[in-house]
C-alpha cells in the first residue's frame, strides 16, 4: 500500500444502506465482478456510465496499492425481453433481424463495445468471461441448487423456487422489501405459465424447435437463464464470496437480487461484501430511454448527429462530464452542462502545461500537504469525484498564481504538485490530454507547424486579415492556437 498518509476509503453498501470502512476480504487483494454488456446491440449511455464509474473505482483501488482482479462478464447467451422469462431470445432476434449467425452478432457488437471503452479510455478488466464460454459451470450450479430442494424442473425447464428460499433466507434485502410486498406488486400467474409461484424465475429454459442457440443439459436442450451466468462466473473467477459486486441500480430489484438467492442456495454464503451501484442518467431532466425518445448512442454524443444535441462532445469531455456527479447520484445532461464541461476539461488540461513550465522558488507558500489530503479525503469518502475535481481546480489557481508570481513553490513541492496532478488527473480519473498528439501520429504535429509558420509569415508583413483568417478557420474545426511570449501554443 503507498505510504505517508493516511487511505481509510468508506464505500456505500447498498446492502446495509450506510457506508463502511473498506476491509478487503484478503488484502491487499480484492476481487471485484461488475454486470457487462448484454452484445445484442450498441452500448447505450447508461451502460457507459457504470463502466466508467467502476473503472475509477479500479483504477483508485489500484492507486492505493491494491491488486485488483476485476471481473466484467459478457452476455451473450440466455437473455429474453423480459425479467420473467418471457418473449424471444434478444440474441436470435437480432440475428433474424440482422439476417446473421447469433454468434455474428456478439462478436459485431462485443467488438463495438470494445471500441467505445477505448474511446472512454476505460482499462480493460482482468477477465472478461462469456455465458456461452460457461455453460458447463452455470449447469453445475442449478444441478446443485435443485440438490438444496430449491429448484423445480417443469418439462424441461428449471425454476427457482423463491418462496421456499424465503423461508431461510431474506429474499428482498438488497432492495429492504419484504416478501409480501413483492408478492403484491407481481401480477397472478396465469395459466400458460409453467411457475409455481409469482417470483419464481428460470435457471435453465427449454428450447423451442427453432432456437437458434442451444446446449445440452441433464433436463434436455436448452439454454441458461439470465441472472444465472453471473453467479456461475463469479464464483468460478472470485470465488464463493469475493469484495465488490456492482452494476446499474437498475439490475438491483431483479437481477443482482436473483444473484444473491442463487448464491446463497448453491454456496450456503453471500457472493459479496459490498453491492455498489451507478445512478440513471436524465436528459434535461427526464429520464433517459428509448420509449421517452432522449437516449443517446455514444458514437451520436461525439458527432452530435441528435436532435437534442447542439453539436459534439469529445470523450474525455463526456468522461470528465460524468466525474463531476457522484456515481450514486443522477446525472442529468443538457448541452449547457455538456459545454461548462469542455470548458472546465480544457481548463484542468491547459493547467498542465503551465505546470510543467513553472519554475521552482526557494521556499513555498502554497500548502501541497493539505491539497494533496483533500483530494484523498474526496475519493476515500465512497470515491467523491466531484470533490476530488474541486480540489484539483484549487491546485489549477495555486498554479497560475505562481505562474503569475503572486505564489511561489519550493522545487520539492513543484515536484510534488505534479505527481499529484498526474496521479488524480490521468491514473484515477483516467483522463487524457487529447490536444496531445492522438495515437502518436506526427502527421498532424508536422502540419500544424507548417500553418503556424505561415501565419507567422502574415503577421510579420501585417497581413492581419490572413492571420485572423487561419486563426478562425482552426477554431471553427476545433484547433485553438494562443500568442504568448514563448511563443504560438496550440490544442486540439
Amino acid at each position: 500500500m503507498n505510504q505517508g498518509i493516511e487511505k481509510k476509503l468508506t464505500i456505500y453498501n447498498t446492502l446495509s444502506r450506510t457506508k463502511e470502512t473498506f476491509e478487503p476480504l484478503h488484502p491487499p487483494f480484492v476481487g471485484m465482478y461488475v454486470c457487462g454488456p448484454t452484445v445484442y446491440s450498441d452500448v447505450h449511455l447508461g451502460n457507459c456510465r457504470t463502466f466508467i464509474s467502476f473503472d475509477m473505482i479500479f483504477r483508485y483501488l489500484l492507486h492505493l496499492g491494491y491488486k485488483v482482479r476485476y471481473v466484467r462478464n459478457i452476455t451473450d447467451a440466455g437473455h429474453l425481453e423480459g425479467d420473467r422469462d418471457e418473449g424471444d431470445d434478444k440474441f436470435a432476434k437480432r440475428a433474424k433481424l440482422e439476417q446473421l449467425e447469433p454468434m455474428e452478432i456478439v462478436q459485431k457488437y462485443t467488438l463495438g463495445f470494445h471500441k467505445v471503452m477505448a474511446l472512454f479510455n476505460i482499462l480493460p478488466p482482468s477477465i472478461e468471461p462469456t455465458a456461452t464460454g460457461h455453460i458447463l459451470e452455470q449447469i453445475e450450479m442449478i444441478k446443485k441448487i435443485i440438490d438444496e430442494g430449491l429448484a423445480y424442473e417443469v418439462e424441461g425447464s428449471i425454476y427457482f423456487d423463491v418462496e421456499k428460499y424465503s423461508q431461510k433466507y431474506d429474499y428482498g434485502q438488497l432492495t429492504n422489501r419484504k416478501l409480501e410486498d413483492l408478492l403484491e406488486g407481481t401480477r397472478e400467474l396465469d395459466g400458460q405459465d409453467e411457475k409455481r409461484g409469482r417470483l419464481d424465475f428460470a435457471l435453465w429454459i427449454k428450447a423451442k424447435p427453432e432456437t437458434l442457440m442451444q446446449w445440452p443439459s441433464p433436463w434436455g436442450w436448452g439454454f441458461p437463464g439470465w441472472h444465472i451466468e453471473c453467479s456461475a462466473m463469479s464464483t468460478k473467477y472470485l470465488g464463493t464470496t469475493f469484495d465488490i459486486h456492482g452494476g446499474g441500480m437498475d439490475l438491483q430489484a431483479t437481477h443482482h437480487t436473483n444473484e444473491i438467492a442463487q448464491s446463497n442456495a448453491c454456496n450456503h454464503t453471500a457472493p459479496a461484501k459490498y453491492w455498489m451501484h451507478t445512478n440513471m442518467l436524465t436528459v434535461n431532466g427526464v429520464r433517459m430511454s428509448k420509449t421517452a425518445g432522449n437516449g443517446f448512442l455514444p458514437q451520436e454524443l461525439f458527432t452530435g448527429d441528435h436532435p437534442l444535441l447542439e453539436r459534439g462532445y469529445s470523450p474525455m469531455t463526456v468522461r470528465f462530464f460524468m466525474a463531476q456527479s457522484h456515481y450514486r447520484s443522477t446525472l442529468d445532461f443538457s448541452n449547457e452542462a455538456l459545454q461548462a464541461a469542455e470548458k472546465g476539461y480544457k481548463k484542468l488540461m491547459e493547467s498542465l502545461s503551465v505546470l510543467e513550465k513553472l519554475s521552482p522558488s526557494p521556499s513555498s507558500s502554497v500548502n501541497i500537504t493539505e491539497l494533496e489530503e483533500s483530494c484523498y479525503a474526496a475519493m476515500n469518502d465512497d470515491f467523491n469525484s466531484p470533490v476530488l475535481i474541486a480540489n484539483l481546480f484549487d491546485a489549477v489557481r495555486f498554479i497560475n498564481s505562481v505562474n503569475d508570481k503572486k505564489e511561489t513553490l519550493s522545487a520539492t513541492d513543484l515536484e510534488r504538485l505534479k505527481k499529484l496532478m498526474h496521479a488524480f488527473i490521468f491514473d484515477v480519473l483516467g483522463l487524457r490530454d487529447e490536444s496531445k498528439n492522438i495515437g502518436g501520429n506526427d502527421l498532424i504535429e508536422g502540419l500544424m507547424n507548417l500553418i503556424i509558420d505561415i501565419r507567422k509569415s502574415a503577421r510579420e508583413n501585417k497581413e492581419w486579415a490572413t492571420s485572423d483568417k487561419i486563426r478562425d478557420e482552426l477554431k471553427a474545426v476545433g484547433v485553438e492556437i494562443k500568442d504568448t511570449k514563448e511563443g504560438v501554443e496550440w490544442r486540439l
